[in-house]
């Protein structure tokens, strides 16, 4: 016999009227401009108990972990989106740069038939989810419409875990409010196959030690990784695709000596290591975002010259999941394809993401011409909520020193390879 679930949600589960009075919830706004604008749609719990209700099967699992997998793999957080699970079910975050690997129609009843098909029997008895009420048909597509066009997304911490099993996770949600635990949803059948709905405490201890979903806010899918950036931009890469190569860098020739210019070396971003969570478990991954700017393929023998330069910038993200804390991620990221001997430094700065009003820092970049340094202004973007964990100017003699070391840059450890 099937508990009630809405009971003891009855305090957390956000309204969401269909009336046309929908309360915006803070979100972090667009990707890639930056902009702080509120997101619209059901609150997270209000999902979560949603779900919680659904009749799950083996094959509704394996949907999700399909596309949690495929997330992980293009380099981003385990997360299913909801515009994918109802636009390509089974589809990671970046599929859709390179060519989606899963196609609608390949599951024979995808979760968000399930979900449709829930809700249409609510609409049926005029029932409710949470603070939604569904009259009619209509009102399903117009909740399943707000739904599928919202940062929300299932995130499985520890998918890797996955037994294969049909086991239903518990599924929980995100409080928003860097909580290490929430209450969350273990859901049972009996030998007769009556389904049982038990509240239960959820923490990091226990994703570990059995499937948990978590409903919770994508951050990370306006942004293309480094998995993504290689397999998009092959032309930028070398030895097998190792090497991301800064695509405003100098040609291969001018990495090859021909055009006579001596003591051309590349910085490159050897591996990355993060000492500490930067965010609350329900949250997921922390991205972190390398910036770079130096002078590329300086050669100036003049201040007349010197006008004809301008900095380039090498931005990347780098997801690090939870459990590799303390473990040392390969990256083999080109952050100056040319780095001649007249560049003095370069400025780095690595921040981690939290969103916030688009700002910059000004800072500046250093290079020598007839023994006279001369400095070049550069804008390396970060937004106003962004932890930043380190800023400042590499220098040549510096990181000639200290080549293949790894060094300790706040809470994250950078190893630099001079080529």
């Amino acid at each position: 016999m099937k508990k009630d679930l809405f009971g003891p949600m009855a305090a957390l589960a956000g309204a969401f009227m269909l009336s046309g009075c929908i309360d915006p919830i803070p979100g972090e706004g667009d990707g890639i401009a930056g902009a702080e604008e509120p997101v619209y749609g059901p609150s997270l719990s209000e999902i979560a108990g949603l779900l919680a209700e659904l009749p799950f099967e083996r094959e509704h699992i394996a949907e999700v972990h399909d596309a949690v997998s495929a997330s992980s793999e293009n380099g981003y957080d385990e997360e299913y989106t909801m515009a994918n699970l109802f636009g390509v079910p089974g589809s990671g975050v970046g599929d859709n740069h390179l060519g989606t690997k899963a196609e609608a129609g390949e599951y024979e009843n995808p979760v968000s038939e399930l979900i449709r098909g829930h809700l249409l029997s609510k609409a049926r008895t005029k029932s409710s989810v949470g603070g939604t009420v569904f009259e009619s048909e209509e009102d399903v597509e117009r909740y399943l419409d707000v739904l599928a066009s919202s940062d929300i997304q299932l995130y499985w911490p520890f998918s890797e875990n996955w037994n294969g099993s049909g086991d239903i996770p518990v599924i929980t949600f995100d409080p928003e409010d860097e909580s290490t635990t929430n209450i969350g949803y273990r859901i049972r059948r009996d030998a007769e196959g009556a389904v049982e709905v038990e509240t239960v405490v959820v923490d990091e201890s226990m994703a570990e030690k059995c499937p948990v979903w978590v409903v919770n806010r994508n951050s990370d899918d306006g942004y293309l990784s480094l998995d993504v950036m290689r397999q998009l931009y092959p032309g930028w890469t070398e030895e097998g695709g190792n090497i991301v190569i800064n695509p405003s860098g100098a040609s291969a020739a001018s990495r090859t000596g021909d055009t006579g210019v001596s003591g051309v070396k590349t910085l490159v971003l050897k591996d990355f290591t993060m000492h500490r969570n930067y965010d609350s478990w329900f949250a997921g991954a922390s991205e972190f975002f390398v910036k770079c700017g130096a002078v590329e393929n300086f050669t100036a023998s003049t201040e007349a010259e010197l006008q004809l330069y301008s900095p380039t910038i090498t931005d990347f993200m780098i997801v690090v999941k939870r459990n590799q804390v303390g473990k040392a991620q390969p990256f083999n990221a080109v952050l100056v394809s040319d780095w001649t001997g007249q560049m003095d430094n370069c400025a780095f700065m690595i921040i981690e993401d939290d969103g916030g009003k688009q700002t910059s820092w000004e800072c500046t970049a250093l290079v020598r011409i007839a023994s006279k340094s001369y400095g070049i202004e550069i804008d390396l973007p970060f937004r106003t909520r962004d932890d930043i964990v380190w800023r400042g100017s590499l220098s040549s003699r510096y990181l000639s020193a200290n080549s293949n070391i790894p060094e300790r840059f706040g809470d994250v450890s950078v190893t630099f390879e001079i080529r």
